[in-house]
């Protein structure tokens, strides 16, 4: 399996993921030329993406989808009450219905040879989720925008072979930034996002001897930097059991505005 992040950040996600006949968007949070110039950039077009999966209904992970669908007719999955929202989202334009597919948290899915599962997640969205990606032995998964998790978010993660993880925000930062507190508190709630420190800790917990790669992503622009979201990821990975040396996992930060490397998991 191959993996690129396109883009990761509070203003706009994406994620491929592909096998050798088989492409994956994971939501589409930028515009269609970003993502498209990231996908040529490694010898891709949307003509080898074969399903776009939504986590949720927040505006940075679908801005892109009303007009790459209305360009390429590419199948989208989202839970029911996802699907509900996006309809409702009109500064997507005109959407064909027809589009949509209705999947269930739990419950793997097919699109060509890629397995996919949604896991449930807790974010104020109608009903969010992430995922878990599995082909020729291999499992990546993309798992941000999560206020806390527990045994089944760990039990959901562990086995991955790439791993994308929310470090959204430095908790110093955001107490002092410039945000409402209102919007502070909403972050910082279990429903919210979770921060460098949490983020290391679900990392830590999902470890395991065979990871490739471990992503640190949706950074928010205003309430962290990828240096701090490093350290503190790295310092709770400290005394793991498989090695000494964090850069072992390959971890780093994926950027919010230009793509990874097309890694080969």
């Amino acid at each position: 399996m191959k993996m690129m992040t396109i883009a990761s950040g509070s203003s706009g996600n994406c994620t491929y993921v592909g096998s050798e006949n088989t492409g994956i968007l994971v939501d589409v949070g930028v515009s269609k030329k970003k993502i498209l110039d990231a996908l040529q950039d490694v010898d891709r077009t949307f003509a080898d993406i074969n399903g776009i999966v939504i986590t949720h209904e927040h505006i940075d992970h679908i801005r892109g989808l009303g007009v790459i669908s209305r360009a390429y007719g590419i199948p989208i999955y989202a839970t029911e009450a996802t699907i509900e929202e996006i309809k409702y989202t009109t500064s997507l334009g005109t959407l064909d219905y027809g589009l949509f597919h209705s999947i269930q948290p739990d419950e793997p899915f097919m699109v060509g040879n890629i397995e996919i599962l949604a896991h449930s997640t807790w974010h104020d969205a109608a009903d969010p989720v992430c995922y878990s990606l599995l082909c020729d032995g291999r499992k990546i998964a993309v798992a941000t925008d999560m206020g806390g998790y527990d045994g089944y978010m760990i039990q959901a993660l562990k086995d991955a072979d790439a791993l994308l993880v929310e470090a959204n925000h430095d908790i110093r930062m955001l107490q002092v930034g410039p945000y409402p507190y209102s919007t502070k508190q909403r972050i910082l709630s279990s429903y919210g996002h979770l921060c460098n420190e949490a983020g290391g800790k679900l990392i830590r917990d999902v470890l395991n001897d065979h990871i490739k790669t471990i992503f640190l992503g949706h950074l928010s622009k205003e309430n962290n930097l990828p240096e701090l979201a490093y350290a503190a990821v790295a310092a709770e990975l400290e005394g793991n059991p498989f090695t000494d040396d964090v850069r072992d996992f390959h971890l780093q930060v994926a950027n919010r505005d230009t793509h990874s490397a097309l890694l080969d998991i």
